[in-house]
């Protein structure tokens, strides 16, 4: 199943923000003791058929289905289906044109026990038919996961048409286990069935479902009949139906359909979204060696989402954030990799399905590694080591060590989704091709999906499969990696001696317990621009390795490939640095190279290297340089250059950055250009510009405020509301602080310098204190696991506490004193 000063925050804090409830929690005794194997196969789904009405009023939906089994091996009498929440009106068996009662019981409205009237074998086919009624909203949901937020399955939005701002909408979310809400099945991922759905909806309406459009009818009634085949067998938690008033706009691949589903406004910009399809298509047919396997991949934009993205078969629904203006996408189309990640998805999970939750890597660890698939092919080398980077970050961040990779003992099935399975599975992937090289690993991947397609798969078979290809024992990699949890926590010390002329790299690993990593590891020495590649393995608690070196090395370099999913802590020095940032060359050399400069300003030749990295080639390393400068770095040299990437950078985000420095100078020789780039066709480049001015003059920004209103989002709508703070008084507290409230630790993070900037404006002391108590509040809460939070709002706080000082003999403020000396207290805490 996707503007705070350092941007891992953001992006670590919107994939994991929901799930925060259960991160670091200890898995209870219970669970502990439920082994989670997968489900036994009674009775094997062979074809669904679904005829299907909607009543907008009641938000129910009339089914009718007919379900063709056989038992999976031995003989069987009675079937049990997953029916969730529905009035059940009949239960029959199918004996050619009639129809005969079947006795059935129906537990806790959860499952359906059918009596088949005798002894099915298992080369006995035979068809049940069921009329129901489904009521997804009566459902007492047991609730969804971080993923997936609910568990319905069937969604009816804005289904009486009263919120005149939300299109009326239907659409299913079936993973994990409720599109047994609206329709009866073996809701189990280790089912595969063929797949008819008949849909009778309102004739202005357009609909969507797995594989392709076979029949249209238009009814009498005003309502309209189509019917949607899938030829080819998936699980029951693919299956998709989606109602709407969309626009279709359409691309194809090889002759088969790829269409947008998008809300009509959206229809010119549909393929600045999704217009690379066609292309990622190509990618991943073209790297795994089989082709797009479906007879088309739609994608259709649901409104209330209750997740990221839902890779359905041929037809994967987003959510409504995909859908982009066209200045939004002069920015970035920051869902790319949704995208991406969805498709990659048609092939690992779609046509090789995992065959329990507790396997689930096979299924979104090979769609996050999809996201560096595509990024690649399309962007280069860079692009994707960037994203390995940023997502071990983010697995790292999670504090998720304790997990293994592929689960069998879990609190529930919800909590599979996590970054464990997603992000670390996916770096585990990327170390498992550094290991065994690209053509083995695709070659593999290869095996694996022809050997299972259509089937279901697991850890070991795609272990057997690499096995097979590459010649190699990999149960070492499989038993660390797949079925062990947490990762190394490496301390890595460099010597020379000179005397014996020997380089010595001493490796110890640091992280708890018992357990020891074994790597393969490439230490690299430099002299000069001359470089020696030494190849060894880690292995024990502490490892030293010793070379010949003629000199001192200019710079040893421990995993030169970067590949290794590692926390490591080196004795570098600044000087040591600077020459892996210039010769190294790799984005991990360089970034590694720069995040120890931001964390050492104080040093000397720290700001050079800083300044160096301001003119990469790469937008994300002047991107994330920008954001570790302050004003008070600056020099004379450093200041024209982030002034011309501020006037010229091609990359919006970044020339933004760039203002965001310029404005902590204070200069009033800026104001024009800040005036000017207000009207940028940016939001993120007008949105740091309207702050920037700001600073220098409110009454200019006030004025420009009825111009930038009708058009705003992102860091824009952020700015707007930044500078209307400005001209709110100590009567809006209440109103402000209530704002504040109802957002989100996400939202909370990325606007709350605007809710800051009131409180420095304000006179009451009880509510300056109260509202300060919050934002000390979110810093502590972000800032326990990202220190550089809790640093930017320190900064932040420093601020305003030197600001009210200087403010002590001319501000008509009240309590300024109280304030400084609350502020004090806060900072000292």
């Amino acid at each position: 199943m996707n503007k705070i000063a350092f941007a891992f925050l953001v992006l670590f804090i919107s994939l994991t923000e929901s799930n925060a409830q259960f991160r670091g929690l200890p898995i209870s005794d219970n669970s502990k003791k439920i082994y989670r194997a997968s489900v036994d196969k009674i009775n094997d789904l062979v074809h669904t058929r679904l005829d299907v009405k909607f009543d907008y009023d009641k938000s129910y939906m009339y089914g009718k289905a007919w379900i063709t089994l056989h038992p999976h091996f031995y003989d069987t009498d009675s079937l049990r289906l997953d029916a969730k929440g529905m009035e059940i009106k009949e239960v029959a068996m199918v004996n050619g044109t009639k129809n005969a009662s079947l006795k059935y019981t129906y537990e806790d409205k959860q499952q359906l026990v059918i009596n088949l009237g005798r002894m099915y074998k298992n080369n006995e086919k035979y068809t049940v038919y069921i009329d129901y009624v489904a009521k997804p909203d009566e459902l007492k949901s047991k609730g969804g996961s971080a993923a997936i937020r609910d568990a319905k399955g069937l969604y009816f939005i804005n289904p009486k048409g009263t919120d005149k701002n939300k299109p009326t909408q239907i659409w299913t979310q079936g993973e994990t286990e409720a599109s047994s809400v609206w329709f009866p099945t073996i809701d189990k991922p280790n089912q595969k069935t063929t797949e008819e759905i008949t849909m009778t909806v309102p004739a202005k309406y357009v609909t969507l479902s797995n594989g392709l459009l076979v029949s249209q009818k238009k009814n009498t009634d005003g309502t309209r009949t189509d019917t949607w085949k899938m030829d080819l067998p998936h699980s029951p938690y693919l299956f998709f139906m989606g109602v709407g008033d969309f626009a279709i706009v359409k691309d194809s691949y090889k002759g088969k359909e790829v269409s947008y589903y998008v809300e009509k406004d959206f229809e010119k910009v549909a393929r600045g979204i999704f217009g690379l399809t066609p292309e990622m298509i190509k990618c991943f047919s073209t790297r795994l060696g089989v082709d797009y396997p479906w007879a088309k991949y739609s994608q259709m934009v649901g409104r209330d989402f209750v997740s990221g993205a839902m890779e359905n078969t041929t037809a994967t629904l987003h959510r409504e954030a995909l859908q982009q203006n066209a200045r939004q996408l002069n920015d970035q189309n920051k869902f790319e990799e949704y995208i991406s990640h969805e498709l990659f998805h048609q092939w690992f999970g779609d046509l090789v399905t995992t065959e329990s939750w507790s396997n689930l890597t096979v299924n979104e660890s090979m769609a996050n590694f999809g996201e560096v698939v595509w990024d690649e092919w399309k962007y280069g080398k860079e692009m994707a080591d960037w994203r390995n980077y940023r997502d071990m970050q983010q697995y790292i961040l999670s504090r998720g060590e304790n997990k293994n990779l592929v689960r069998f003992y879990y609190r529930d099935k919800e909590d599979m989704f996590d970054q464990v399975s997603y992000e670390k599975g996916g770096r585990v992937l990327y170390m498992l091709k550094n290991i065994v090289c690209d053509s083995a690993f695709y070659k593999s991947l290869n095996l694996y999906l022809n050997t299972n397609k259509f089937k279901n798969g697991e850890a070991h078979q795609m272990r057997l499969a690499f096995e097979e290809i590459t010649g190699k024992d990999l149960n070492w990699f499989w038993n660390q990696w797949y079925y062990g949890s947490g990762h190394p926590k490496l301390n890595i010390a460099y010597s020379y001696n000179d005397t014996t002329h020997k380089a010595t790299v001493a490796v110890q690993q640091k992280q708890d317990g018992d357990k020891l990593f074994k790597m393969p590891v490439a230490i690299d020495i430099y002299t000069g621009k001359n470089m020696t590649r030494h190849n060894v393995w880690i292995e024990n608690k502490a490892d030293t390795f010793s070379f010949e070196a003629s000199s001192k090395p200019d710079l040893i370099n421990f995993d030169g490939d970067k590949y290794l999913l590692a926390e490591k802590d080196e004795n570098k020095t600044i000087e040591e640095y600077a020459y892996q940032y210039k010769y190294a060359k790799k984005y991990v050399d360089r970034r590694e190279a720069l995040n120890f400069a931001v964390k050492n300003k104080s040093k000397e030749g720290a700001i050079k290297l800083i300044t160096e990295v301001l003119k990469d080639p790469f937008d994300v390393l002047r991107l994330v340089a920008l954001q570790g400068l302050k004003a008070a770095d600056l020099d004379a040299a450093t200041t024209v250059t982030v002034e011309n990437l501020a006037k010229k950078d091609p990359k919006k985000l970044v020339r933004a950055a760039a203002i965001d420095v310029l404005a902590g100078l204070n200069k009033i020789e800026y104001k024009a250009m800040f005036a000017a780039a207000v009207k940028d066709s940016s939001y993120s480049v007008a949105g740091a510009a309207l702050e920037a001015l700001s600073g220098i003059d409110e009454a200019q920004a006030l004025s420009m405020l009825p111009m930038l209103q009708k058009d705003q989002k992102g860091r824009l709508e952020n700015a707007i509301e930044s500078v209307e703070i400005l001209q709110k008084t100590d009567a809006d507290f209440d109103t402000l602080t209530a704002q504040y409230d109802k957002k989100g630790a996400f939202q909370k993070a990325q606007d709350y310098e605007s809710y800051l900037k009131y409180l420095g404006r304000i006179s009451n002391f009880e509510n300056f204190k109260k509202g300060i108590t919050k934002i000390v509040a979110l810093r502590g809460q972000i800032g326990s696991f990202v220190p550089e939070f809790k640093a930017e709002v320190n900064d932040n706080l420093l601020a305003m506490k030197t600001k009210k000082e200087a403010q002590k003999i001319t501000s008509k403020l009240k309590n300024l004193e109280d304030q400084i000396t609350f502020l004090d207290k806060v900072l000292k805490d």
